[in-house]
């Protein structure tokens, strides 16, 4: 354990941190998870409205730093790729 009371502080805001972004993680792998149900479906409808929000969460998580804004434009992109595909 850490003597001095930076460190100490640094302990505590990490873990903070690492709370919200597992939290935040956790909601887009949630919101990815509902659009491929749906794709896999083939409901149409549902799979344009979970990608929506999918969209949203990730938008968000990017714009925290908890994804690169990369990263979430790629899976966006292949989201809305496969949802297009659906007939």
């Amino acid at each position: 354990m850490a003597n001095i009371k930076s460190a100490k502080k640094r302990i505590l805001v990490n873990r903070a941190r690492q709370a919200r972004n597992k939290s935040i993680k956790s909601a887009v792998k949630t919101a990815i998870k509902k659009v491929d149900a749906a794709v896999a479906a083939g409901d149409q409808a549902a799979a344009k409205e979970a990608l929506q929000n999918a969209i949203s969460t990730m938008d968000k998580a990017a714009s925290k730093g908890v994804y690169h804004k990369n990263t979430a434009s790629r899976k966006i992109s292949r989201m809305t790729k496969a949802v297009n595909a659906v007939e």
